[in-house]
């Protein structure tokens, strides 16, 4: 039976044509040539950044060491002022790399009555110029690169910064403290500075562009931009800034891990374009600073891109021989395949009589036809059944129809509900989340001044849950009728419905009565929604006292709580399909979009609360399967005064 089976034969001949052409040739050939270009772009990237690294530190080095130099001379406490600015610009005249250089002495320091004196000599074009940094609007001695080297006693790079008081040009300044002895004590004396500017650092880092579009970058300690091919990014913006207007996490995590001062290898976005490319950080030896280069992944795999697309045009013309050679092989093998194909489309058409073709082989042939013989007769069989399914479905619904008219045929659904009352205003809606639902609302006269209104929310839905929902609604009418107090309509209610109470079922339940003379309303909450007060000054949800729900066990207390409507003020009563429905991404509608909504809609009538807070729902839900009940009710107190 194997050597006979159809999908021996048919595979043999395939994978043996696809595997000699195709297999080992692409797959294995790009994946090769892509891990070593890779590598290979790596560590030439890691060269890159140490040459960068060389070339920095030969420039960046002896501008650190002619500001200790220069330190270590100003211990000498004999120097004349003219003599400390003449070596400013010596300094500056003899150093290209330096742009300029101060001497800021601590007040008093140079001289007992001299509260500043800070000779700053700095490049004008070709010429050396001096000036005094210090003066009532330029207190330097408080600056941060003087603070910061006073109070840290090291030495440090600044952060790029532009430099307003003499060049106005984009530098960064190195600085180290210096000390002199006062009395056999050694006291702190000042700060030497030297000032670099960055155009130098932005054309040695533009030489070393990788590949056609790649770049190079250089952050400060903080992650400040010091060299960026975007120059409005250079001292505006820091790495973890342009995350955060970029919403980049990974941009954010690779910013601190690169003034951390680690190094790494990974592929990610480029900020110019996002176009994928690869990424190489590692640090530099200045002032915490650190590089990285970013280079398109598609310039670095273009050779191997090359070399695939090369074997995919071989792969093709040795495909389609492989076709012409599978489709005169399969031709022989499958006819009786397209015999039994011809006669399944007869039956897929309705004619559940065709005749099939005779099962001549042992093979998967074979055994497919004795299959669709099976299949005709047993098609047959459940297109009857299904007839007999389908009535009786039809049935059931009809009868839930019915049950439905019949459940809301039992809540008051007439409004206005009492036209001849002017105390109030009542509006109320149920919407089930199928043919029939647990949700309940009712309002009614206990007396000529008492008005008792509530909802309830059933556990589970359907059937039972309606039932449970009509016994609860009956009696709460019945036992409302005798005590009239909030509390003990709900102990009895409770009592009731755990009685015999095999199922498990309960209801949460809000219920009020409202004095339509004083507007004083008492209430009790069995394990219900909170309702929202609207009022003139404030919009909030009413406290609960988080007591139990009702039904699930016997001899439960309750307590009555109390408030006074004013004229105006509207209760506002839900069940939890109007908070907890979803739209498409499982997102909840939520207490809090109730009552913001609520906020918007406090001053509207019964009817257009309700009818807008369903409209803000379904706008919601977009569409989304409704997966519970909504049931609303709302009260407003409409006295034009309150009666005694």
């Amino acid at each position: 039976m194997i050597k006979n089976s159809l999908t021996v034969k048919l595979t043999a001949l395939v994978l043996g044509f696809s595997t000699l052409i195709l297999g080992a040739v692409l797959i294995n050939s790009y994946l090769f040539s892509k891990t070593v270009i890779v590598e290979q772009a790596e560590e030439q990237s890691r060269t890159r950044g140490r040459e960068v690294a060389n070339q920095l530190a030969a420039l960046i080095k002896p501008v650190e060491q002619a500001a200790h130099d220069i330190a270590l001379t100003m211990e000498d406490s004999s120097l004349t002022g003219q003599e400390i600015e003449a070596l400013t610009g010596r300094i500056v005249e003899s150093n290209s790399d330096v742009f300029a250089m101060a001497i800021a002495f601590e007040p008093y320091t140079f001289s007992y009555d001299t509260l500043f004196f800070a000779p700053y000599s700095y490049r004008d074009h070709d010429e050396i110029k001096l000036t005094q940094l210090g003066g009532p609007n330029y207190r330097y001695f408080y600056m941060d690169w003087y603070q910061l080297c006073k109070e840290l006693e090291q030495s440090l790079w600044s952060e790029p910064y532009y430099d307003t008081e003499a060049s106005g040009v984009l530098m960064v300044t190195y600085s180290t403290p210096f000390y002199r002895m006062d009395q056999g004590t050694k006291r702190f004396a000042g700060v030497v500075t030297v000032d670099i500017t960055l155009d130098w650092l932005q054309a040695m880092i533009t030489k070393h562009q990788l590949y056609d579009s790649g770049y190079a970058l250089v952050l400060s300690r903080n992650g400040t931009y010091i060299a960026h091919p975007l120059e409005r990014l250079i001292a505006n913006e820091t790495v973890f800034s342009l995350a955060e207007g970029l919403g980049d996490q990974e941009m954010w995590e690779i910013g601190r891990k690169m003034i951390e001062g680690q190094t790494g290898f990974m592929q990610r976005p480029s900020v110019r374009g996002g176009i994928p490319s690869f990424l190489l950080y590692m640090p530099l030896p200045v002032g915490g600073w650190s590089l990285a280069f970013l280079f398109p992944t598609d310039e670095v795999l273009k050779e191997a891109h090359e070399l695939t697309r090369n074997t995919l045009i071989i792969g093709v013309f040795g495909f389609l021989f492989l076709t012409l050679a599978v489709l005169m092989i399969s031709r022989r093998i499958t006819q009786p395949v397209r015999d039994l194909a011809d006669a399944a489309l007869e039956i897929a058409d309705g004619n559940l009589d065709a005749v099939l073709p005779s099962s001549q082989s042992g093979d998967e042939v074979g055994r497919l036809t004795n299959s669709f013989n099976h299949m005709q007769k047993s098609l047959k069989e459940f297109i009857t059944n299904l007839k007999q399914t389908t009535a009786h479905k039809e049935r059931i619904e009809s009868e839930l129809r019915i049950a439905r008219e019949i459940q809301i045929g039992i809540l008051p659904k007439l409004f206005p509900a009492f036209p001849n009352q002017d105390e109030f205003d009542i509006f109320a809606s149920l919407e089930s989340a199928k043919e029939v639902g647990g949700d309940l609302y009712d309002f009614f006269f206990i007396d000529k001044d008492r008005f008792c209104f509530l909802v309830g929310d059933v556990s589970g839905k359907g059937v039972p849950a309606a039932f449970f929902m009509a016994i609860t609604k009956t009696l709460i009418k019945v036992v409302a009728e005798r005590e009239k107090v909030p509390h003990l309509i709900m102990e009895k209610v409770n009592n009731d419905l755990a009685e015999d109470n095999e199922s498990c079922m309960f209801v949460t339940l809000f219920l009020a009565i409202l004095d339509i003379r004083t507007g004083e309303v008492n209430y009790c909450n069995a394990g219900h929604n909170p309702p929202i007060l609207c009022t003139a000054d404030q919009v909030a949800y009413l406290q609960s006292m988080n007591e139990p729900i009702a039904g699930a066990m016997p001899e439960v207390s309750y307590s009555t709580q109390q408030l006074t409507l004013a004229p105006g003020d509207t209760l506002f009563l839900y069940t939890d399909g109007v908070t907890e429905a979803m739209n498409h991404e499982q997102e909840l509608y939520s207490d809090e979009r109730l009552l913001e909504f609520m906020n918007q809609t406090k001053t509207a009538s019964t009817t257009e609360i309700i009818e807008q807070v369903n409209h803000s729902v379904a706008k919601f839900a977009d569409g989304a399967e409704q997966s519970d009940d909504i049931t609303m009710l709302a009260l407003t107190y409409t006295a034009t005064q309150q009666r005694t």
